[in-house]
């Protein structure tokens, strides 16, 4: 649940904007579920039915890809709790995935794995709460099975061993997301500001460790009779199904559920703030934030709409007014967001700086005062109005692309507006406004008068009173009562299997043609027509690892240089067409390439591809720029600092990798090299680096091959590169210098949790075994279902998660085991991790475990591929890794052929206890006697940049 509510945005647009045409319609050839009805406007194709116990249901044929989004809305959130129980909304969220009468604890998310399911998880937010996963279109059924089950007959099975455990998980959320975040604890003194106690709203979603830890099983029976009730919930059905049989199959599972009382309305009258206030507080933090918010109306009320595109001239990127005054002309913040969280009890306009090291808040909170006012008094001109509505175009368009968020926002519209296909008077919201409508908004809502003021410092970190962590209930839980068995719903013993499957699915991959062009580029091009959407993917084996031993840091100073001007385009004007375009276009760099990324409408996807050439090709590396980006890249080592995960995988790659290679550095560079790196220096780079024979360049979408090797060869054919460059030997690469199994601690005073990496050398991507080394790693810790994340967060309630992945790149690799844990638990949680780490070693998985892990790899497939940015991504990175040109078609075939035997040899090959190196960054007063009693050696104690500390 992330811990800053996402709000769907969307934007009025034209049709001739949109790139749409009438032939872009329902009878499309890729059924996509998005239509243009015959008035003209945009709209989803879709049936809504309502059963006779108040069930909705939403159903929408989209033949796209063989998947069935399942996204299933209770309509219950914080602004449903009772007082004194903040966070009970989420709390049961977590509940509803503990087990039901039918289905087991942790079946349910064992067989989603199982066969083939992708995006699985739950979310809550003030206003609701929602469930989803996207399974083959084969396995219509078993969704409805499980979705009908979590529903109906959770009461039935949810005890006070399962409500313990959950709020042992919830409360390790709490503390990773707010409190052992940097400004989680600014985010929540926001909310405090805004609303009184009482309001549903203040205690955000999470709620406090006190209300959390006193829930009891009465109170979660009767939150579920009230609002677990199918007269309280919607499921929409999104993807490649029957209409006929998926509605026969839903009046099978949930029409048989019995209706609850009607629900209470949620009511809280909206704050009314009548002066300034203003809230200091202190948090472990190296920069200061500034955060200012208003309340305004209410989600689809006047002025909402205006406020959203306010939002976006104030803060929508590097175009925006006060990126442009804050962070590149006046250098006083490292970023700047602004936001209308719209909701439905009164909606929330916020502005988030965070300044630079030495910067003055107030000053800073100066300038973002001269923006409002000057947008207060005069209107935004024309083309700011439309740069904010093509942004949000395209964020539109991208959410219907998608079959699970597709069926999201016909929930969100369906519960919001009481219309599913309200997508269209949305838009046209967002038609009418106009600047002096965005003017008057501003007047109107965002007065000093009006607003919270919460100024973050560095200093101390102040938590509430810490509260108990209760043991785990044990012995006989009591049974229910026969009032309480009366208000279950019946017995049906048929709900006890599993349905089977439907008829088997071919594996649909997307293919990728490819071809080079004389220069030596090589061009992929991966069909997806439908939604007009097109992205596009350059990458290059230009990284981390190509860095010089005496310039760390080189790559990706000179990845993030690519957006700050061209020999004929500025920083400004780069930005201004990006924000034009209403195109997303990012440039990054990793540990073994570098790659740049775009994703816009087809209508826009020439210029947009055009701009993308232009950065690559002509950079202008200016010096004004690069004085610039220094500034921002040592904030931006100053928050990797303050960020317990990010020291922990730093100081886990110096110990991997050791002195001398070239990921031992941290990507970002050091303070020195960030100083010295000059034009000069990144030119070079660039010369050497940036070759078209050393490239791919991958598009994806609604585009034709011919269109592609005409865009190709038009804008980089004539690429040639360095000739003398090209010729030279590449450098050489050291040695991995992995140093022996130890205990590294890093003292961060007063953590509430443990941030863990533990880590080895791994194997690289073209290892033969690797499709055994994925499903050997599904098992050991890379699901939900894992043997480590089960055992640490579903049976111990140490974690919130903790994942095992392996990194195999083209030239090395690591294995990793990363999350982070209760302070007063790291010793368990690490005895417990090496456990099963040995018990994965001790013996081959068996059948069953076998068939879980490798079908979760292998069936997924088609879900893991589902967007063009992602399909373009996939593509180029399988292009960088070295990987032959059929690797994605044979991934089925090297998924299947995984046997016990190659992934027991797999784990015995590359994960070893006895080598693994651990990284712990905690309260070392707390966490150093754990270590020292778990006895690892030997046991070495570091601060935040590597350097031992002498006892």
């Amino acid at each position: 649940m992330p811990f800053k509510l996402l709000v769907v945005a969307a934007a009025c647009l034209s049709l001739g904007s949109l790139g749409l045409s009438p032939a872009w319609a329902a009878d499309s050839p890729a059924g996509a579920g998005a239509v243009i009805s015959a008035e003209g406007r945009l709209a989803v194709k879709h049936e809504k039915i309502r059963l006779a116990n108040g069930f909705e249901v939403i159903l929408v044929e989209d033949h796209r890809l063989p998947l069935v989004a399942f996204n299933l809305w209770v309509h219950a959130g914080p602004r449903n709790e009772a007082p004194g129980q903040t966070g009970f909304a989420h709390l049961f969220e977590h509940l509803l995935f503990a087990g039901t009468k039918h289905i087991p604890r942790g079946a349910a998310d064992q067989i989603v794995e199982a066969i083939g399911g992708t995006d699985a998880n739950g979310s809550t937010n003030f206003d609701r709460t929602n469930y989803f996963f996207t399974l083959p279109a084969n396995q219509l059924e078993t969704g409805l099975w499980l979705k009908a089950d979590m529903l109906g007959y959770m009461l039935d099975k949810v005890d006070a061993v399962a409500l313990a455990n959950q709020q042992d998980v919830v409360r390790n959320e709490r503390r990773q997301s707010v409190e052992n975040r940097p400004y989680g604890i600014v985010e929540e003194a926001v909310y405090q500001a805004l609303f009184p106690e009482g309001h549903p709203y203040r205690a955000t979603v999470i709620g406090s460790h006190a209300d959390i830890q006193s829930i009891k099983l009465d109170d979660v029976k009767a939150f579920s009779r009230t609002y677990y009730r199918p007269n309280n919930a919607t499921l929409v059905l999104a993807g490649d199904f029957n209409p006929a049989e998926a509605k026969k199959l839903v009046q099978k599972y949930f029409g048989t559920l019995k209706a609850g009382a009607p629900v209470p309305e949620a009511k809280a009258a909206q704050p009314v703030i009548s002066a300034e206030r203003r809230v200091r507080v202190t948090d472990r933090v190296e920069l200061p934030r500034l955060n200012l918010a208003w309340h305004t109306p209410a989600m689809f009320q006047a002025g909402d709409a205006d406020l959203d595109v306010a939002s976006h001239i104030l803060g929508g990127g590097k175009a925006s007014r006060l990126h442009k005054k804050l962070v590149y002309e006046g250098q006083l913040a490292q970023t700047v967001q602004v936001g209308q969280e719209s909701l439905s009890l009164g909606s929330v306009f916020g502005i988030e700086v965070v300044a630079r090291a030495g910067k003055s808040l107030d000053e800073i909170e100066g300038l973002v005062d001269t923006e409002l006012a000057a947008l207060a008094k005069t209107p935004p001109s024309e083309a700011e109005l439309q740069r904010a509505l093509a942004s949000i175009e395209t964020q539109l368009l991208s959410r219907m692309e998608k079959v699970g968020s597709l069926a999201d926002l016909l929930n969100h519209y369906n519960q919001m507006a009481g219309d599913p296909d309200f997508v269209g008077k949305d838009l046209a919201r967002y038609r009418a406004v106009t600047p002096a409508s965005v003017q008057a908004a501003v007047a109107k809502y965002l007065a000093k008068n009006s607003r919270v003021v919460v100024q973050a410092m560095p200093g101390e970190k102040v938590l509430a009173a810490e509260v108990a962590t209760p043991p785990m209930p044990t012995g006989k839980q009591p049974a229910l009562s026969k009032a309480e068995q009366a208000q279950l719903n019946a017995a049906e013993p048929w709900r006890m299997k599993q349905p089977k499957a439907g008829k088997a699915l071919a594996l649909s991959l997307p293919e990728g043609k490819r071809f080079t062009l004389p220069n030596g580029l090589a061009v992929v091009h991966v069909a997806k027509p439908g939604l007009p959407l097109v992205s596009a993917s350059l990458v290059l084996r230009a990284g981390q690892l190509s860095n010089p031993a005496e310039q760390p840091g080189l790559a990706s100073f000179t990845a993030a240089m690519l957006q700050e001007g061209t020999t004929t385009r500025s920083a400004g004007d780069v930005a201004d067409e990006i924000a034009n375009l209403g195109a997303v276009l990012t440039t990054t760099s990793g540990s073994e390439s570098t790659s740049l990324e775009l994703s816009s409408l087809k209508s826009k996807f020439k210029q947009g591809l055009t701009l993308l050439a232009d950065l690559a090709l002509n950079p202008a590396f200016s010096e004004a720029e690069i004085q610039r980006k220094q500034a921002e890249r040592l904030g931006a080592l100053a928050q990797q600092r303050e960020q317990a995960p990010a020291v922990a995988g730093m100081l886990a790659a110096q110990a991997v990798y050791g002195a001398g290679h070239p990921l031992a550095a941290n990507a970002l560079g050091d303070e020195a090299a960030i100083r010295a790196t000059n034009a000069a220096a990144l030119r070079q780079f660039w010369r050497q680096q940036y070759r078209p024979d050393q490239a791919a360049l991958v598009i994806a979408g609604d585009v034709s091959e011919a269109e592609v090797r005409s865009l190709a060869q038009s804008l980089f054919g004539a690429w040639q590169g360095d000739a003398s460059v090209a010729a030279s030997k590449p450098q050489a690469l050291p040695p991995v210098r992995s140093s022996a199994a130890r205990v590294i601690l890093v003292d961060k005073p007063a953590a509430p949790q443990t941030a863990l990496a533990v880590v080895q050398a791994g194997p690289r991507a073209a290892d033969p075994a690797a499709a055994a080394i994925k499903v050997m790693n599904t098992a050991l810790g890379g699901s939900f279902t894992s043997r480590i994340n089960h055992e640490l967060r579903e049976v111990k309630g140490y974690t919130y998660g903790i994942y095992s992945n392996f990194s195999m790149g083209r030239e090395v690799g690591m294995f990793g085991i990363r999350g982070s844990v209760r302070t007063d638990v790291t010793g368990a949680a690490l005895k417990d991790m090496f456990a099963e780490i040995k018990s994965m070693r001790a013996k081959p998985m068996n059948a069953e475990e076998l068939s879980r892990a490798r079908n979760a790899q292998l069936l997924s497939l088609p879900g893991m591929l589902d967007t063009n940015r992602v399909v373009a991504a996939t593509f180029a990175g399988f292009w960088s890794l070295g990987l032959p040109d059929s690797y994605v078609a044979n991934l089925p075939a090297q998924f299947a052929a995984v046997t016990s035997a190659s992934a027991y040899q797999a784990v015995k090959t590359h994960v070893d206890d006895a080598k693994l190196i651990v990284v712990a960054v905690g309260d070392s007063a707390k966490v150093l006697p754990q270590l020292q009693s778990w006895g690892r050696q030997p046991l070495e104690l570091r601060d935040a940049s590597g350097q031992l500390i002498k006892p």
